[in-house]
């Protein structure tokens, strides 16, 4: 009779294999009564949504140097922390990030339950479980990629996510200790990312090798399933790059809803199926060779760049130029910063 899983056995393996992770605090300092902050713990689950640990770990270093607290990113300027965000993408986590810093600070900290976390912004069910676990040590089931793929191979759940989502959770609450639950939770996220990875699960090392039926039916690289992805769509663009004979740039603030909202840009025309020209202001403006090509999540784009040397008193409604002292390639969203990158060759002198 094969084994049952148990809690425990993960645990004694956590605490020598835990991940050095700057916004972690360490079995072994936990169990000496050191509880994590809860404002690194929100931080960085809110960067890790959609981005890998090595993505993360200079984001939330610069963050943390520049707003320590809570407090203290909820009094940051907006334009200041959709800049730090850059390249991170998703940009509506960074609103979310402001307007929830901005909740948690008037409210004097953040909550402690599940159901409270889960009311501020940009907290979903995954996140909320994941903060009153790891910063309050509830006994919250977590379940993220990595979890999903450990339980699908743990109890063989051959059925495709996302449709078998909730019979995982299911699974994963059984598993989810009233003691520990913190260095739990983080355990069986690292035991996913480092031990039951996708390709060549390395199931020899794993504490819960015997209990695993996916090990023992040969299954294990094949799980979890997952329903067949249908062919993301391409749309078309121009962006427009001027510079006024000073070195200022005309450049657009986003709408704050939709994609990139809030941040920095080139002005330019809606994409869609067809490139449709929408240049800003009469001037010389000439394509560039290539294209900026970026993949968002749900479409692949392909911008066409044009380029053009504007005059010192160029005034356009709806833009403003950013000056050469205070433009930064690096405060642009990926995509953008795409763009700049093929147009810095034709001007002169470009930061």
């Amino acid at each position: 009779m094969r084994e049952t899983a148990r809690a425990s056995d993960l645990l004694d393996w956590y605490d020598s294999h835990a991940r050095d992770l700057p916004w972690r605090v360490p079995p072994a300092e936990r169990a000496q009564g050191v509880l994590p902050d809860p404002y690194a713990v929100w931080l960085s689950e809110i960067m890790l949504q959609q981005t890998t640990v090595a993505a993360v770990h200079t984001y939330f270093g610069r963050f943390m140097q520049l707003w320590p607290t809570v407090e203290a990113l909820a009094e940051a300027r907006d334009g200041d922390v959709m800049a730090e965000w850059a390249g991170l993408g998703y940009y509506a986590r960074a609103r979310n990030l402001l307007k929830c810093a901005r909740e948690v600070a008037a409210m004097g900290g953040f909550p402690e339950t599940r159901e409270a976390l889960q009311e501020l912004p940009g907290i979903g069910p995954y996140t909320s479980a994941a903060i009153a676990a790891i910063a309050f040590d509830a006994p919250e089931t977590v379940l993220d990629g990595n979890v999903e793929r450990v339980m699908a191979r743990l109890f063989e759940v051959e059925a495709p996510l996302p449709g078998s989502k909730e019979t995982l959770r299911a699974h994963a609450a059984t598993l989810t200790p009233e003691r520990r639950a913190g260095d739990y939770a983080q355990a069986v996220m690292d035991l996913g990312a480092t031990v039951c990875t996708p390709r060549s699960p390395a199931c020899g090392i794993c504490p819960w090798r015997a209990p695993c039926a996916a090990r023992a039916s040969g299954l294990a690289p094949e799980l979890p399933r997952k329903q067949p992805k249908k062919p993301k769509p391409t749309r078309l663009g121009i962006a427009y790059i001027g510079r006024r004979s000073d070195g200022a740039f005309l450049m657009e603030r986003r709408p704050d809803k939709g994609l990139l909202g809030g941040m920095l840009g080139w002005p330019g025309a809606d994409w869609g199926e067809e490139r449709l020209e929408k240049p800003p202001l009469d001037a010389d403006w000439r394509p560039l060779a290539g294209e900026a090509r970026h993949t968002f999540t749900h479409f692949h784009l392909r911008l066409e760049v044009h380029v053009a040397e504007l005059p010192l008193d160029a005034k356009v409604e709806g833009y403003h130029f950013v000056s050469r002292h205070e433009f930064s390639p690096t405060a642009l969203p990926t995509v953008m910063r795409k763009a700049f990158d093929l147009a810095r060759v034709e001007f002169s002198a470009l930061p």
